[in-house]
């Protein structure tokens, strides 16, 4: 299958968002992180990430992190692009608790406030996404 991860992020929020709604912290919690690095990785794709088509990844290593990492990497191809003063993230990292191996964890160790955090982290990811789609450096 071909890497679309625009698609990607779009699904792990909206599927994100059920979940939350019927209080299923966990699984919810796990959806906006998947969100929050798909729709980074658009992002970085947009302002210049080198992709590897015939390994259908990113080619840098560093590139290939899940949200925990990958919200600081945005800036290494947001400093080259004219306009990136708009799409800085905050400083703070909302994901640096979180991590994709957190799918093995029993569900009682997520609660409401824990996917609050990493819901409203990936709520800035789909704000830029909207605002590069409304600029046109995404479709």
């Amino acid at each position: 299958m071909n890497t679309d991860f625009l698609d990607a992020h779009q699904r792990h929020w909206d599927d994100a968002e059920r979940l939350f709604g019927a209080q299923r912290w966990a699984n919810a919690d796990h959806l906006y992180g998947l969100a929050a690095e798909c729709g980074i990785k658009r992002l970085m794709l947009a302002f210049g990430m080198p992709f590897d088509a015939g390994k259908n990844m990113p080619a840098k290593r560093e590139d290939r992190a899940h949200a925990h990492a990958i919200w600081t990497r945005l800036e290494s191809y947001r400093s080259g692009y004219g306009q990136s003063t708009e799409y800085a993230l905050p400083v703070q990292n909302p994901f640096n608790d979180w991590d994709v191996s957190d799918r093995y964890a029993h569900q009682s160790n997520f609660d409401q406030g824990r996917a609050l955090v990493h819901k409203n982290g990936a709520a800035t990811i789909c704000d830029l996404i909207k605002k590069a789609q409304r600029e046109g450096l995404l479709p």
